[in-house]
C-alpha cells in the first residue's frame, strides 16, 4: 500500500505531503532511540511524539510516513522542516492502537 492509498479513506489530517512511499508495515513507539534502532525502512510509524526530533528519526529509518495520534499536531517550524525533509506526516484523532490497527488491516 502506498501512502496516497493510505489516505484515500480520510482517516488522517495532512500535515506535510511527502514522498509517495510504499507502507511495509506498523511501528508504534513513542522513544525515539528505540523507534531509530528497531523501526524497519517503509513503515508507517504512529506515534504521539511531535517534535523535530521525531522528524529526524523518520528521516534516519526511512519511515514510510508519520502519523501523530491523539490529535497531536507538529507547530509551525517543525512542519517546515518537514516539507524541505520530503517526509509524509498525519494526524489522527484516534489512539495510537486504534490508528495502528487500521493501518493494519489496510495492508
Amino acid at each position: 500500500m502506498t501512502v496516497g492509498e493510505l489516505l484515500s479513506g480520510n482517516d488522517y489530517i495532512v500535515i506535510s505531503k511527502g514522498k509517495e512511499a510504499t507502507i511495509t508495515g506498523v511501528y508504534c513507539c513513542d522513544l525515539l532511540s528505540i523507534a531509530m534502532s528497531h523501526m524497519e525502512s517503509g513503515m508507517a510509524w504512529v506515534t504521539v511524539m511531535a517534535n523535530r526530533n521525531t522528524l529526524a528519526v523518520a528521516q534516519l529509518a526511512d519511515a514510510g510516513c508519520v502519523i501523530l495520534a491523539e490529535g497531536v499536531t507538529l507547530d509551525e517550524e517543525s512542519v517546515r522542516k518537514a516539507q524541505e525533509e520530503n517526509i509524509t506526516v498525519l494526524a489522527s484523532e484516534k489512539p495510537i492502537f486504534e490508528t495502528a490497527l487500521a493501518i493494519y488491516e489496510k495492508l
